[in-house]
């Protein structure tokens, strides 16, 4: 059976489910989550997705993202989905969220209430080549100036976020 995402309204309550799949040909609004992890020196640890991904192959983005199962909290998926991705678990806190809309050239749409989540680590990860390409830490000066020097690089919601959140994500 193909993953589900949760259907949300703009308040994120939840109003459905549906196929991810489906989800994103409507562009419909779903519960979705962003994990961004930091070690000591503020570093941020980035990921390059792979390139068999059906939107946005081989671009630079947070650490890891996904979508919400029905009935798992915001921070049991981002401490699931960085297991899977990355290869580690670390402790997550949520900071904020905010609803994004982003169409992509092969017809899908993402449209999001993305909670954002930060955690810290010390060590490389032991990425999932299924899911990632590869990885780098960068400070987050570092990223900002990257994504105005070459934005097609990064995804479009971590562009957003950045955007809209660089001070809350400096201060976390």
């Amino acid at each position: 059976m193909e993953e589900q995402v949760i259907l949300v309204d703009e308040n994120d309550t939840q109003i459905g489910t549906m196929a991810k799949m489906e989800a994103h040909e409507k562009a419909l609004l779903h519960r979705a989550f962003s994990v961004f992890v930091f070690n000591k020196k503020g570093a941020l640890l980035l990921q390059q997705r792979a390139a068999h991904k059906y939107h946005s192959p081989l671009l630079w983005t947070n650490t890891c993202c996904s979508h919400q199962r029905v009935g798992e909290t915001n921070i049991e998926a981002g401490k699931r989905r960085l297991q899977e991705e990355m290869g580690f678990k670390t402790p997550l806190k949520e900071v904020f969220s905010f609803i994004y809309k982003a169409p992509f050239d092969n017809g899908l749409t993402e449209h999001e209430l993305d909670h954002v989540l930060i955690g810290n680590y010390e060590e490389d990860p032991v990425i999932n080549k299924e899911e990632v390409a590869a990885f780098k830490w960068m400070s987050l000066e570092a990223v900002q100036a990257d994504i105005i020097e070459n934005p097609d690089s990064y995804t479009a919601w971590f562009k957003i976020i950045f955007k809209e959140s660089y001070k809350r994500l400096s201060n976390a």
